[in-house]
C-alpha cells in the first residue's frame, strides 16, 4: 500500500497518502498507526461496476470471504504504471507507461484490429516514467514493444550552471528507482578513490519545490568529460530490462505492445458485455413486476376484494395468481403495495417507468446484439478517462542511434561561426550580417569580455562536418548544428563543453567536409597544414574519418611551435604561406608528398628571422583569383596571384605588402575574387562587412589601403571572406530554375540559393 502511495514509484498513484510514507532517498515509511490513507480517484475507476457480476470471484486465503480474479479496471492500469514479480522460473518486469498516449493507442486499434506495433508506436512513443528523466537510444524500446523483452536506457536530466563563478552540472532528475542518497554516496566513494575525477563537491539542494543535486567541477575540469564519467561509472545512467510476462487466462505469456492493448481490449469487451448482462436483467425484473401492478391498478377494486377476503397473505397471492395469471413475484408485490400507490398520480409514474424501462430493455439488448456499440462504449469510457487523468510525457526521449536523425530536422542553411581568443564558440545565420560600404565602422559583431575578442571566424552549412585542429597538432570532429546558436551579439559557449580539449590547449584551424563515410570522398580529398615557424604538412582526409571523443593526433609539433592553419584540398592546389615580415611563398602542392597522423612535415617557407612566424596560408585552385593581405592596423590590399612566381617550397619567398609603421605587420591573407564579400573583426568585437570588388588590383609591394576605421590602439582580429549575396532575386523568380552551381568546401556541388553566402576556404 506504501508504495502505491509513492509518486516516485508509481506513475499513476493509486492511494493517497496523510503522513510519511519514504522518500526517494530510500527512508523507511512511518508505522501504520501515524499514517492515514485512501484511495485515489483513478482507483475507484478501477473497482468501477464491480458490483455488477463484471468480473469472476474467488474464495480467499481462509475461505472466508470472496475476492475478485481481476478488476473490471476502466484503466490500462498493467500498461500505464507497469508491474514486476518473481514467480518459480520466470518473472515480470513491465515499465510505466503515459496514459494520454497509451488511451490514443488503444484508440487507434480499435478502430483497426490489424494495426501494425510501428502505427501503434507513433501514439505509444516509449515507457513514461515518474521520475523523469531522459530515455537515451531508441533501439531497446522498439525491441521492447515489438518482442514483449528488451533494454531501456535511462540517463539523469543533467544542465550545466554557472553558480558563483564555478561549473557545476546540476540534476534535476534521475532514473527510475534509483535511491538518490545511495546513488550520491557511491558517487563520492569513487570520487575518492580517483576513479571519478573533475568534481570538487556534491550537494543535494533537493527541497520540497523538487530534486535538485550539484555536482560542482574542479577548475582544470572540462564539464562535458565529468558528465560523460558520472554516466558511465553512476547510476546517473540505468538500464530498465523489460520482461512483459503476464498472466493471459491464467497462462504466463510474453506480450508485446499489441498483445497488451489487444488482451486489455478484451477484458473491457468481456466487461461491457457482463455489465450490460446484469442490468438487462435487472431492467426485466423490474419490467416483470411493474407489469404486475398495473395490472392490479387497472382492476384495483377486484384485487382489494381478494385480498380482504383471503385468510392471510400466502392465501391472498394465491388468490391473485389464479385470477389474474400473475407470477410469484408480482403477486408477493402486489399484496406488499402501499395504500399510496392507489392515487392517480402514482398510477401514471407507474406507466411512466415502465415504458422507460421497456426502451432501456431495447437499448440493452442493441447493445449486447451489436460489437460496434459495445467497442464505441468502451472507446468513450477510455476518453473519458484520459480526460480525467491525463497528463503530458514526463520523460524526454533521445532518439540516439535510432531510424530518426536530428539532421531531417535541422535546415541546412549557412552559418557563421566565431571563436573568441578565451575559447567562447557560437554560430550566427548569415542573414544577420549586413553589407558596409569600405571604411565604414560597422556593426557590434559579440558581445565579449574586457580581456576578451573574437579571433576565429568561419562560413559553413549546419549538415556538414567539422574537423578542428588545435595548435597542439590535435584533431576533434563535429557537425556544424552542434554548435550552440547564439545571436550575433551573444558571447557563445566555452568550447571545452563541446569538445573535450586540453585545459592549455586552443582551436587553430577548422574545416568543413563532406561525408566521412564516403570512401571516394575521403579518399581523395587531403589535409593540408601549416605551423608557425613554415612547416607544411599534407594528410589524406581518410586519416581523420574516425576521430575519438578525445581527439586525434593530426601533426607531431616540435616544442617551440604550434599548428597555424589547416585547409581542405583535392591534392590539386597550390598552397601560398605569408609572413608576418611580409612576405610571401607559392608552391605546387605535390611538392608535399602525404605523410602519416603522427609525422611533423617538411619545411614549407624559410623564416627571415627567429622573431617572424608565419600568419597564414591560402590553397588556390582558380589561377584567376586575386591574394588579399590584410595589416594590423587596417590596411589591406589586393594583388594579382600571377604576381606571386612558383617556387620551390622552403624559399624565403618574396614581398607581398609593404610593412612599415603605419600599416603594422601582416596578419592575414586570403585568395578572393570581385564575388566575394570580406568580412573583418577586430579585437574590440567590431564586424565590418565589405565588397571585395570596391578594391582595386594594386602591385604586390605596395603597402595597401585603408580598409577599417580603427579606434585608439584597436587592432584587426580575424579576417574572413564570404561570397557576396544577390538581394535582388525574388522567390517567385527562381521557380522552376536548378540554378547556377558553385563548388563548395567540401567539393560537392550545391545549388546557389538566394541570401547564401560560403566561404571557399
Amino acid at each position: 500500500m506504501v508504495r502505491m502511495a509513492q509518486e516516485w514509484s508509481l506513475r499513476y498513484m493509486l492511494v493517497d497518502g496523510q503522513g510519511n510514507f519514504g522518500s526517494v532517498d530510500g527512508d523507511s515509511p512511518a508505522a501504520m498507526r501515524y499514517t492515514e490513507a485512501r484511495m485515489q480517484k483513478i482507483s475507484e475507476d478501477m473497482l468501477a461496476d464491480i458490483d455488477k457480476d463484471t468480473v469472476d470471484h474467488q474464495l480467499n486465503f481462509d475461505d472466508t470471504l470472496k475476492e475478485p480474479m481481476v478488476l473490471p479496471t476502466r484503466v490500462p492500469g498493467l500498461l500505464i504504471n507497469g508491474a514486476s514479480g518473481i514467480a518459480v522460473g520466470m518473472a515480470t518486469n513491465m515499465p510505466p507507461h503515459n496514459l494520454s498516449e497509451v488511451v490514443d493507442g488503444i484508440h487507434v486499434y480499435i478502430d483497426n484490429n490489424d494495426v501494425t506495433i510501428d502505427e501503434l508506436m507513433e501514439h505509444v512513443k516509449a515507457p513514461d516514467f515518474p521520475t523523469g528523466g531522459t530515455i537515451y537510444g531508441y533501439d531497446g524500446v522498439r525491441e521492447a514493444f515489438k518482442t514483449g523483452r528488451g533494454r531501456v536506457v535511462m540517463r539523469a536530466k543533467a544542465e550545466f550552471e554557472e553558480v558563483k563563478g564555478r561549473e557545476c552540472i546540476i540534476v534535476t532528475e534521475i532514473p527510475y528507482q534509483v535511491n538518490k542518497a545511495d546513488m550520491i554516496k557511491k558517487t563520492a566513494d569513487m570520487i575518492n578513490d580517483k576513479k571519478i575525477e573533475g568534481i570538487s563537491a556534491i550537494r543535494d539542494e533537493s527541497d520540497r519545490n523538487g530534486m535538485r543535486i550539484v555536482y560542482v567541477i574542479k577548475r582544470d575540469g572540462i564539464p562535458n568529460i565529468v558528465l560523460n564519467k558520472l554516466y558511465k561509472y553512476t547510476a546517473l545512467q540505468s538500464s530498465f530490462s523489460v520482461n512483459n510476462i503476464a498472466l493471459v487466462n491464467g497462462r504466463p505469456e510474453m506480450l508485446n505492445l499489441k498483445d497488451m492493448i489487444h488482451h486489455f481490449v478484451e477484458h473491457r469487451h468481456v466487461v461491457v458485455v457482463r455489465r450490460t448482462e446484469y442490468l438487462l436483467k435487472k431492467a426485466e425484473d423490474r419490467a416483470h413486476i411493474l407489469e404486475g401492478l398495473i395490472i392490479a391498478s387497472d382492476n384495483i377494486d377486484e384485487v382489494i376484494a381478494i385480498i380482504r377476503a383471503s385468510a392471510n397473505g400466502d392465501e391472498a397471492r394465491n388468490n391473485l395468481i389464479e385470477r389474474f395469471k400473475l407470477s410469484e413475484i408480482q403477486a408477493k408485490a402486489i399484496v406488499e403495495m402501499r395504500l399510496r400507490q392507489l392515487t392517480g398520480l402514482e398510477q401514471d409514474k407507474l406507466r411512466t417507468e415502465y415504458d422507460e424501462i421497456m426502451k432501456t430493455i431495447d437499448d440493452l439488448k442493441d447493445i449486447l446484439a451489436h460489437k460496434e456499440r459495445r467497442m464505441t462504449i468502451i472507446r468513450e469510457e477510455l476518453q473519458e478517462i484520459k480526460d480525467k487523468y491525463g497528463d503530458e510525457r514526463r520523460s524526454v526521449i533521445e532518439y540516439a542511434g535510432g531510424d530518426v536523425s536530428i539532421t531531417d530536422l535541422i535546415p541546412d542553411e549557412k552559418v557563421v561561426i566565431t571563436i573568441s581568443n578565451a575559447g567562447y564558440i557560437k554560430r550566427t545565420s548569415l542573414t544577420e550580417y549586413k553589407t558596409q560600404n569600405r571604411g565604414g565602422v560597422g556593426t557590434k559583431a559579440s558581445t565579449t569580455r574586457n580581456e576578451d575578442f573574437l579571433e576565429h571566424l568561419f562560413v559553413g552549412t549546419n549538415h556538414q562536418y567539422m574537423l578542428f585542429f588545435t595548435q597542439k597538432g590535435k584533431c576533434f570532429w563535429m557537425r556544424v548544428f552542434e554548435i550552440p546558436e547564439g545571436s550575433k551579439t551573444s558571447k557563445g559557449r566555452a568550447i571545452q563543453n563541446l569538445i573535450n580539449i586540453e585545459q592549455d590547449d586552443e582551436v587553430k584551424a577548422f574545416v568543413c567536409t563532406g561525408d566521412l563515410k564516403d570512401e571516394e570522398y575521403i579518399n581523395n580529398h587531403f589535409i593540408i597544414m601549416a605551423t608557425k615557424k613554415g612547416q607544411v604538412k599534407k594528410t589524406a582526409l581518410e586519416q581523420y574519418s574516425r576521430p575519438r571523443t578525445n581527439g586525434i593526433n593530426a601533426i607531431t609539433i616540435k616544442d617551440d611551435d604550434e599548428l597555424l592553419s589547416a585547409k581542405l584540398t583535392t591534392g590539386e592546389s597550390q598552397v601560398m604561406l605569408a609572413l608576418k615580415s611580409g612576405k610571401a611563398i607559392r608552391f605546387e602542392e605535390s611538392k608535399t608528398r602525404p605523410m602519416g597522423r603522427n609525422a611533423s612535415g617538411v619545411r614549407g617557407i624559410t623564416l627571415a628571422n627567429d622573431q617572424d612566424e608565419v600568419i597564414g596560408m591560402v590553397s588556390v585552385n582558380d589561377v584567376e583569383s586575386n591574394i588579399l593581405v590584410v595589416s594590423e592596423k587596417g590596411y589591406g590590399k589586393r594583388s594579382s596571384l600571377e604576381d606571386y612566381r612558383i617556387t620551390n617550397r622552403g624559399g624565403k619567398g618574396v614581398k607581398t605588402i609593404s610593412v612599415t609603421e603605419k600599416t603594422g605587420e601582416l596578419v592575414a591573407i586570403k585568395n578572393v575574387t570581385d564575388e566575394d564579400d570580406l568580412m573583418i573583426i577586430n579585437k574590440s568585437g567590431i564586424a565590418i562587412r565589405m565588397e571585395v570588388a570596391s578594391l582595386r588590383v594594386m602591385g604586390r609591394a605596395t603597402q595597401g589601403v585603408r580598409l577599417i576605421n580603427l579606434k585608439g590602439n584597436d587592432s584587426i582580429a580575424a579576417v574572413a571572406k564570404v561570397k557576396s549575396d544577390d538581394d535582388a532575386i525574388d522567390e517567385e523568380d527562381l521557380e522552376g530554375v536548378v540554378g547556377e552551381t558553385t563548388e563548395n568546401p567540401t567539393g560537392e556541388s550545391t545549388a546557389q540559393e538566394q541570401n547564401s553566402s560560403d566561404e571557399e576556404e
